[in-house]
């Protein structure tokens, strides 16, 4: 099963429904577990606010969604002046910046960041795929595994 889609969204909070919505009907629909499914919306939202609030001069900014071989990837990508650094703990010190990437870093398997200073961020979040039991999808990409050994 192989799921692609891109969203171009203004740098407004009221996208972040939109986004929340479209992904997570994809993944139900495709019979990811309930769990795993507020995991990635939870970690999508971080990063789509991190984009509106710190996305700036842009009035857009983009979320591709990739869903193949039992995993999610999502890239959102803003045109904001770039992270100067990235929290290594929670809560992170004095400031109320950097609390969405530790809360991003808590519920994907894997978080990268692409940053050209003054040009933009990417942030790619990965998270392999929990099955409800009677999932299709599930049992098409096990299918799948086993054909490849």
């Amino acid at each position: 099963m192989d799921i692609e889609f891109s969203l171009a969204l203004p740098r407004d909070a009221i996208g972040i429904p939109m986004v929340r919505r479209v992904l997570g009907d994809a993944l139900r629909s495709l019979g990811v577990t309930e769990e795993c499914v507020s995991d990635i919306l939870l970690a999508t939202s971080e990063a789509c606010a991190n984009a509106v609030r710190h996305g700036g001069p842009a009035t857009r900014y983009q979320v591709r969604a990739t869903i193949d071989d039992g995993r999610c990837e999502l890239r959102v990508a803003d045109r904001g002046l770039g992270l100067t650094s990235i929290p290594q703990q929670y809560p992170p010190g004095e400031t109320e910046n950097g609390r969405g990437i530790l809360i991003m870093q808590s519920v994907v398997d894997e978080i990268s960041f692409d940053i050209t200073p003054g040009s933009g961020t990417t942030v790619r979040l990965r998270k392999s795929l929990d099955w409800d039991e009677d999932a299709i999808a599930h049992h098409l990409t096990r299918t799948r595994e086993l054909a490849s050994v």
